[in-house]
């Protein structure tokens, strides 16, 4: 059960580093691109949860507020991300994402009421080095990798409130709520600046690569991360999850060829930020084992 349950773990981290190149191959830009996303993604989970498994969706209007700021969250986190690609490449985008473990090591102290670990700090000082590196030699992505790393600060800002959410109300619910009114804001913002109108435009095919995205690259994945948690441990999911640019960066090589072509000081500098986060995952589950083992 164990090594099947690495291997479901695995796989969903695989798909949510193919929505990078889905995010490239959709020819229609980031707002519509998300609004439909997350259309479709609260589509999907609504059948699934109310009408396939037969659970309620009845949550407290405090809980729904609270899940729809978090929703908002996760809306610009999606959009800076799809931005990002439409403006620089998939390898810039996902480089980027590493920047969500220095911003998580700043604001779950924070959140949680807990000491900063030194060991993050000095993560965060090596990353940002890092970013640094990737900003000077890939100036002319100077538009994509600033949205890559406002994309980085909202997706910290989603994965740890929606971390004190767990409890409140059924996994399900909370992930089905957030999609739906991260939706429903950014519909409500549509309309107020008049770019709803917009929406149509939009072909059969891009559509049809969407549904496929918020189905099978969205709405599966949360659940399955969800699921796995019965089986696995919260380092091992988090480490696993860290492997999603590795992913992503591989794949765009291959699909995308010329157009993903970075410097040798580009792979470098993402090969670094990647080893730093895997290494200090180690070095804080040895120091977690051995609390246990002293207490």
């Amino acid at each position: 059960m164990q090594k099947l349950a690495l291997f479901r773990l695995h796989l969903i981290v695989f798909l949510w580093g193919f929505t990078a190149i889905l995010g490239k191959l959709i020819q229609a830009n980031a707002q519509i691109l998300v609004f439909y996303r997350m259309l479709f993604a609260a589509i999907f989970l609504f059948v699934f949860i109310r009408i396939y498994k037969k659970e309620s969706i009845k949550i407290s209007w405090k809980i729904f507020f609270q899940l729809a700021g978090i929703g908002c969250a996760m809306a610009l986190h999606w959009y800076c991300f799809f931005y990002s690609i439409k403006v620089s490449n998939v390898s810039i985008a996902l480089s980027c994402l590493s920047l969500s473990t220095l911003f998580a090591s700043i604001l779950e102290p924070i959140i949680f009421k807990r000491k900063i670990d030194i060991s993050e700090v000095v993560m965060g000082v090596v990353i940002v080095a890092c970013i640094l590196m990737i900003f000077k030699t890939e100036f002319h992505f100077k538009e994509g990798i600033i949205y890559g790393i406002l994309c980085a600060v909202f997706g910290t800002i989603f994965s740890v409130f929606n971390g004190k959410m767990f409890g409140k109300t059924s996994s399900g619910n909370i992930i089905f709520y957030e999609i739906f009114c991260g939706w429903l804001v950014l519909s409500i913002f549509y309309m107020i600046t008049g770019q709803i109108f917009q929406m149509d435009e939009i072909n059969y095919r891009d559509l049809a690569l969407i549904c496929l995205l918020a189905s099978v690259f969205t709405a599966f994945p949360m659940l399955e991360s969800v699921n796995l948690m019965k089986y696995i441990s919260p380092f091992t999911l988090i480490l696993t999850v860290n492997l999603e640019p590795v992913y992503g960066i591989i794949l765009a090589f291959f699909i995308f060829g010329e157009s993903e072509e970075m410097s040798p000081i580009f792979y470098a500098a993402s090969g670094v930020m990647i080893l730093a986060i895997i290494v200090n995952g180690l070095m804080k589950s040895r120091k977690t084992k051995k609390q246990k083992n002293f207490n």
